[in-house]
């Protein structure tokens, strides 16, 4: 029997969803010269990301405050596409970073530098390859095809931070499923699917990329994160459809990330394109 509470299910009414240990995370996650400062889990948000670039704002976090939600209702993907998910089946979190070292102009690579550490963190913790779709889904295979998994959003938070949020499915079913080309860890076979284990594991990702490339004045050369967003990324040698702001496509193969850390795309009349912004579609091979 499913226990239940006057307000609704209980926390525990999912036996497979645990909760996440705020404490054991905290412990694994807070030590003295690290990034991270704070870890706060909360049962229920509208949406990580606004609740943090508001506590930055108001001055009530500090660089690398992190903000973990067990359920989002008003969760935001790029374009404000909407984000949902059943409570504790997904990791959905928010950071905050403030990179003064690192010239404006380069800040656009935080999405990609923490698509990299997502994926590292979850190849090492999950045993699950997951691929990059530029700019910022995280794509895994379910069944031979490539699923979107989760997504990441990067939003201004005053004059000199960014917060970064994350929205991941962990332990989806087939019948949870948003739309049929959704995925999860769980639908890819991951090895394990224990949140605590996961978020630590991409956190400490996050720290070592967002280190090494705030050590190179946000370089992508020369903290290496060019190259490796390139290898990981599935958009790369892809044909594909560029939706760009002013009802534009663009259709061509994707040949290259350039120095800001834009897709540039070879149309087949001989052209190059780099696009900033706008919502990329892969092609299947005629």
């Amino acid at each position: 029997m499913t226990p239940h509470n006057a307000s609704g299910p209980s926390r525990w009414s999912d036996l497979d969803r645990p909760p996440l240990n705020a404490t054991a995370l905290r412990r694994g996650l807070l030590h003295e010269g690290g990034l991270w400062t704070s870890v706060d889990v909360v049962q229920r948000t509208g949406s990580t990301n606004s609740d943090l670039v508001a506590r930055a704002g108001s001055g009530a976090a500090d660089e690398g405050a992190v903000l973990v939600a067990e359920e989002q209702t008003a969760g935001r993907g790029r374009l404000d596409r909407r984000w949902t998910a059943p409570p504790r089946s997904g990791l959905f979190f928010s950071v905050l970073l403030r990179p003064a070292e690192v010239p404006l102009d380069r800040w656009g690579w935080l999405p990609l530098l923490t698509g990299v550490a997502v994926a590292t963190g979850l190849s090492r913790a999950a045993g699950v390859d997951t691929a990059l779709k530029w700019p910022n889904d995280l794509l895994v295979t379910v069944g031979g095809e490539e699923r979107k998994a989760g997504g990441i959003l990067a939003e201004r938070a005053g004059e000199d931070g960014v917060v970064v949020g994350v929205g991941l499915n962990v332990s989806l079913r087939a019948d949870e499923l948003p739309v049929p080309q959704a995925g999860s860890l769980a639908l890819a076979d991951a090895v394990s699917t224990d949140r605590d284990t996961l978020l630590r594991s991409v956190l400490r990702s996050l720290e070592t990329w967002y280190g090494r490339w705030r050590a190179a004045g946000g370089d992508p050369v020369t903290s290496t994160l060019h190259e490796t967003y390139a290898a990981g990324c599935a958009t790369l040698g892809r044909q594909v459809r560029a939706e760009l702001p002013g009802d534009r496509a663009l259709v061509g193969e994707a040949v290259a990330l350039d120095g800001d850390g834009r897709l540039v795309i070879a149309t087949a009349e001989g052209g190059r394109e780099a696009v900033g912004a706008g919502d990329i579609v892969h092609l299947r091979p005629a």
